[in-house]
Parts: structure tokens; sequence; C-alpha cells
């Protein structure tokens, strides 16, 4: 299969010995191994490495591609063995409206060694870590550089300073636009997200209710990062095969928890747990150990009630 000659650039390989296979399965996206020979800038030695690869075709994918590398590096600089690291995206060369995304391969399942740090124990480090730095304006901590998709549709994450303003108009009310542009004009469902942002939100989000929990010293909601589309379908177990390992020497890699394809925002911790509510496929164990680790925000007597809004 043709090795496009962007990748080649982009991920610095020998073209001479880059090649490039199906590998996986998406809904949105094709999916590839790309294997090569990788040269040593300060040595002059050559290295085989190899990279999973995403294609889309069209502007979405370019906002995608965009969106998920940002995410990818977000969560795997903040949590060591946690995500792979993505290393390139943009346009193919030879293939007008294509584009890619090169990541860290990661081979899923399989036995071997182990940090032994826990699912849970890893969101939960995730999830304790401010980033109100990482913002271009400290007043405005909630949102991200980019856009990214959850799907294929959009999310807006421009700038906010109140977790409660972010969540009502860069979710809801973006949503509900979305959903209004595509299938039209629907007055019951504008008026039920409409009442829900400017009601409910303030009520359980507002920054005068809404506190940190007691165990981490209360205060002000402060911004975390969130994978974002976290289902039990994006987290497992595997191999994360760093591009600047030989591809022989995969087998030393630790099998670990792991997750992947995210849609990240720095925002509430509790926020990355409507998504996981909803669809499920974590275990009760999982949120004793998660909530002992990330204790539940005040009022706690309201943490099922902010899930369920969560979920929205």
């Amino acid at each position: 299969m043709h090795v496009d000659p962007a990748l080649v650039v982009a991920l610095g390989l020998d073209p001479v010995t880059a090649t490039i296979e199906s590998h996986g399965g998406s809904g949105f996206t094709s999916t590839f191994k790309l294997k090569g020979d990788k040269k040593n800038s300060d040595t002059g030695e050559s290295t085989p490495v190899q990279y999973f690869i995403k294609t889309g075709t069209g502007a979405d994918a370019a906002t995608m591609f965009r969106g998920e590398y940002a995410s990818l590096n977000a969560i795997a600089d903040a949590v060591a063995e946690f995500c792979p690291h993505a290393h390139a995206h943009g346009a193919f060369q030879d293939r007008k409206g294509t584009y890619f995304l090169a990541t860290d391969f990661l081979q899923l399942g399989g036995r071997g060694s182990s940090s032994g740090r826990s699912f849970a124990a890893k969101l939960a480090e995730l999830h304790t870590r401010d980033m109100t730095q990482a913002a271009p304006d400290a007043s405005k901590p909630f949102g991200f550089p980019v856009t990214t998709c959850c799907g294929s549709t959009e999310q807006d994450n421009s700038w906010k300073s109140s977790w409660a303003e972010f969540y009502a108009d860069n979710r809801l009310r973006h949503i509900l636009a979305a959903c209004l542009k595509h299938n039209g004009a629907d007055s019951k469902l504008a008026d039920a997200v409409e009442r829900t942002a400017s009601k409910v939100v303030p009520r359980l989000l507002g920054d005068d209710h809404l506190q940190q929990s007691r165990e981490r010293g209360g205060g002000p909601i402060r911004p975390v990062v969130i994978h974002g589309d976290l289902w039990s379908g994006n987290h497992g177990r595997g191999r994360i095969v760093a591009a600047a390992k030989a591809t022989s020497a995969g087998s030393d890699q630790c099998v670990e928890e792991v997750v992947y394809d995210p849609s990240s925002v720095y925002g509430h911790s509790e926020y990355e747990l409507g998504i996981m509510q909803m669809f499920g496929g974590f275990s009760s164990s999982f949120y004793r150990e998660y909530t002992a680790l990330v204790p539940k925000d005040e009022p706690v007597e309201e943490w099922e009630d902010r899930l369920a809004l969560y979920e929205l």
C-alpha cells in the first residue's frame, strides 16, 4: 500500500523502508499500521519504528484529527502510560482532501509486566491535576486550545471564566444550535434546553454553590483534563509501543490500563462521569476506588443530580 509523502516527511521516515497496512477499525475513519526506519539526527543510526494512523476526508476530518492530537497529548503528558502520544496530523500530499493523524502504536490485549496502577488510579491522577495555568488567561480556565469532536459532532471549547457558563453555553446551547441547524425548528426542544441551561445549570453548578470536596480543600471548582468521550469502548488494556522503540522491542512495554479516542476539555472532573454512567460498562468497584481518590464534590447529596445533568 502506498505511503503518502506527507507521512514520510511529518514522521521523518526513510521512504524506502516505509510500509503501511490496514489495522483495526473506526466508525468515522480508516485506520492503519505504519512501519519504517527513522534516522537519529545525532547518531545517524536508523531505528525501526511503528505508528498507528487514522485517515479521513474533508474539513470535518481535519478538525477531528487536530482535536484528537491535542487531546491525546494533554492526557499523555498528564499521566504516564495512560494513552498514546500523538506525533503528527495534517493533509496528505497525493490525495487531496484527505487528512491523517499519527500516534504511538497501541497493541490492545496481551499479558505481561505492568505498573500495577488501576484504571481508577490513573483516571484519579488525571482528575486531580489543576490545569488552570494551561489556559491562555488564568481568569478563563475552562475550555481547550482547539475544537474537538465527540463522534463527528464539533464541540465549542472557547474559554470561559465559569464552569457553569461553559457547560450552559459551550455544551447545552451549542449542541441545541447544531440540532436545530441539521433537523429544523423544534420549539419544545429549544425550550427544554434553554430552561435547563438558564435554571438547572446555575442551580447545580453555579460558582456560589458547587464547591470542591472538603477532602481536597474546598473552594471553587478547578479545571482538570477530561477525556470527554470515555465510554467502555474507549478504555482497555494494552501496550503503548512508543514510536522511539524498535518494533522488535515491543515486548518490553508494559501492559497497562489505557484510554484512547479522546475529545478533551479542561473542565469539572465529575463531567467525565456523565458519559461513563450513561453508557455503563464500569463496575461498582471502579466507582468505590475512584471516589475514594477523588471524593464527591459539594454538595455531596447532589452528586447524582450533577451526573444526570452531565449525561445531557
